[in-house]
């Protein structure tokens, strides 16, 4: 709990929880039971029990499961003559009674395969008139959770005594998304949990772009800015009868989360204390944030900017870039101070020494950044560039030019100096820039970012570069993809896997950095060593670094192994494969798939050059990845097979970076294969324009265009 946000910290003190399944979640687009959901439900649902949890649940689907039972049956007992004739709605109340048996048969099953007891308690509007019937349902259901059976209610519409159960919202509640509602004060749940086909309640249709999702429901600021698109496909009042349930049940005291059932482990997710869905609480007002500049409003902002900054001219964007570089400069101690600050932080709060090292901005750390900024404000002017000039007919000219992506979000984890780096990247290429950096950087990022923006004209505005703060978090922005263009993670595997998967916005990165050094058996052990060592021991927390080594099995026995293993024992932690580890007894590597990002590496014997690439290509990542040899032959055969963004002969994997490419910085790296690939630098940070010029030229059927399309020289 101790990464809830602050409006989910009363999670902690949940026991009763009530968790509504909707009829969308229940069934498939074709109406079916959706079966693998379901089980995805009882798991956590079992997880929850096994937790101590007190779970019940309200269940939608009944009458969607007998409306296809009854259509087969009714299709299966037709003449043909039958089916001629206009065909009349199926009754609900019928449909009711025959899905509600086949709904509870399912649940029961899979409660049993999970060894869970549940039971079914069907109720109808009129019950809850009777104050003895409410009385001895909470006795029952207190009992049934003594025991740990899960209670599970559905309104008996077979048998509901109002008219138009579909429509009609009178009496005590009307669907189960209110009994569900009324359940939660009556039984006196700690949370009510509903579930929709949504991740939670939208300002609008959540089909629409601009509809932003509600983290959390304060009436005064959202009841009027709501509007409600289409009821559910299957279920009678969709998110309109969610909220609904929802308001009832919190003034009551009830906590209630509407989030998406589609989703995996959702219910886990929100009593983790995860911001995720749509929180309604009666204290929410309080919650209410101070006027922060919204993540959304930063995106525009920054976007207005970069328009402003696409329209200077090449030297005076250049002058920018100086500008930025002067201010890192004349600001070194105050941007030390804070990051040191930063590291003692990290370091009193237990954090992996590879984060406090990727932290650290070394002695002559923000001299180097300014130089490479000065590089990339010399390099030719990569906007606005012709990259293809082709005559379409007579006195119709075609240009494909270079520019801007528009606006890019890195999250980054640990690194002030990639803030530095995007920064001065995001200039050069024109494009706006929003930052969202980890907690553990929060003071060296703060002043990275006001030396910079403080370095930007009036003319171009400070908003060109947004720092997001703790208030928005990552979920908010990653779902901002009509304003954002680019995402570009910088950390851990986990962050970008997380982020991989969790955003419509294309994500330029890497997961892992796997390199692997391959010393072939005609390599001159000399420079082996070198490469190897520095590989490894250069910089051994970056994403460069060697993690594997690859060794041709004819050097098993040779001095120049031993040498180079002797070298590395002395600094780094040696783990074995399967064959290294019974020959130079060392311990067993768990994993070849394993990032070390430390003073670790594995090795391991290979049979030859092919072998060495078919376990690059099994284990690696696509990153970098390097051969040792004399032999240009099997370099060659290694240079071409080797499918990572980068491959060197006889270099170190160090080399694999932005500033030593010559990029003047850069973003990341990226192992994608759309777009950019390898250190990503300022071209990687474009796409391209068409541009016609013609003198009254309409295509009219193309009757009177006469097409050459020919290529003219770029001017």
């Amino acid at each position: 709990m101790a990464t809830a946000d602050r409006t989910r910290s009363f999670m902690k003190d949940v026991k009763r929880v009530i968790i509504k399944v909707g009829t969308a979640v229940v069934t498939r687009q074709d109406g079916r039971l959706a079966l693998g959901r379901l089980g995805a439900l009882c798991e956590q649902v079992k997880e929850l029990n096994t937790l101590g949890y007190e779970v019940i649940m309200v269940t939608s689907g009944a009458v969607g499961v007998g409306r296809q039972r009854l259509k087969y049956r009714k299709l299966v007992n037709s003449s043909f003559a039958d089916l001629q004739k206009p065909q009349m709605e199926l009754d609900g109340k019928a449909c009711a009674a025959v899905g509600q048996s086949g709904l509870m048969a399912l649940y029961d099953m899979l409660f049993t395969q999970l060894d869970v007891s549940s039971s079914q308690l069907l109720v109808t509007d009129s019950d809850f008139e009777n104050p003895n019937f409410r009385e001895r349902l909470c006795e029952t259901v207190e009992s049934l959770l003594d025991l740990k059976v899960v209670p599970v209610f559905n309104e008996n519409d077979a048998i509901s005594t109002r008219k138009a159960p579909y429509e009609d919202s009178s009496g005590i509640f009307w669907d189960n998304d209110s009994l569900a509602g009324l359940l939660a004060i009556e039984l006196k749940a700690d949370l009510l949990v509903l579930l929709s086909d949504v991740d939670g309640l939208y300002s609008g249709p959540p089909s629409e772009p601009q509809s932003k999702l509600i983290h959390t429901y304060i009436k005064e600021k959202h009841h009027n800015e709501i509007t409600f698109g289409d009821k559910s496909r299957v279920g009678r009042g969709g998110m309109t009868a969610k909220v609904k349930a929802a308001f009832v049940a919190s003034n009551s005291g009830t906590p209630v989360v509407i989030t998406s059932g589609f989703a995996s482990q959702s219910i886990v997710r929100v009593l983790q204390g995860e911001k995720i869905g749509t929180l309604f609480h009666k204290d929410a007002s309080s919650w209410e944030p101070s006027k922060d500049v919204s993540a959304r409003e930063m995106a525009v902002s920054a976007r207005e900017c970069s328009r402003r900054l696409q329209n200077l001219s090449s030297d005076e964007r250049k002058k920018i870039l100086l500008d930025v570089a002067d201010a890192l400069e004349a600001n070194e101690d105050l941007i030390r101070a804070e990051n040191e600050a930063d590291v003692v932080a990290a370091q009193d709060a237990g954090y992996e020494k590879s984060l406090v090292a990727r932290l650290t901005l070394k002695p002559g750390k923000i001299p180097s950044l300014a130089k490479s900024i000065r590089t990339l404000a010399n390099m030719e002017d990569p906007i606005n560039q012709i990259l293809k000039r082709t005559e379409v007919a007579e006195d119709l000219v075609l240009e494909k030019t270079s520019c801007p992506l528009g606006v890019l979000l890195i999250v980054f984890e640990s690194r002030p100096d990639a803030l530095v780096q995007i920064a001065s990247l995001a200039i050069r290429s024109g494009n706006g820039l929003l930052l969202k950096g980890g907690k553990e950087a929060m003071r060296s990022n703060t002043i990275l970012h006001k030396v910079i923006t403080d370095a930007l004209p009036d003319n171009i505005g400070k908003k060109l570069i947004g720092l997001v703060t703790s208030r928005d978090e990552i979920a908010d922005l990653l779902k901002l993809d009509d304003v954002i263009d680019l995402v570009i993670p910088r950390g851990s595997n986990k962050l970008v896997s997380q982020i991989k998967a969790s955003t419509k916005i294309p994500v330029l990165g890497h997961a892992d950095g796997v390199c692997h050094v391959y010393v072939d058996k005609s390599a001159d052990m000399d420079i082996a060593k070198r490469i190897v060592m520095d590989a490894k021991i250069d910089y051994p927390a970056a994403c460069n670094a060697m993690e594997t080594l690859l060794v041709h099995k004819d050097l098993i026995k040779s001095p120049g192994l031993d040498d180079i293993l002797l070298s590395l024992k002395t600094e780094v932690a040696i783990y074995g494969g399967p064959i290294a580890h019974e020959l130079l007894s060392i311990p067993k590597a768990d994993s070849f798939h394993h990032e070390y990002s430390s003073l670790a590496c594995t090795v391991e014997f290979v049979d030859d050059v092919q072998s060495a690439i078919d376990h690059i290509h099994l284990y690696g990542s696509g990153h970098t990845d390097c051969i040792i040899t004399t032999d240009s032959k099997v370099a060659e055969t290694f240079l071409r097979q080797v499918d990572s963004a980068a491959v060197f002969h006889n270099a170190s994997t160090r080399f694999s970076d932005g500033a030593r490419f010559g990029l003047g910085a850069e973003v990341g790296i990226s192992t994608g294969r759309i777009h950019a690939r390898g250190p990503v630098g300022v071209e990687g940070l474009l796409t391209t324009r068409w541009i016609m010029r013609g003198i009254g030229q309409v295509v009219n059927g193309d009757k009177d265009v006469a097409y050459t399309h020919k290529n003219l020289p770029l001017e």
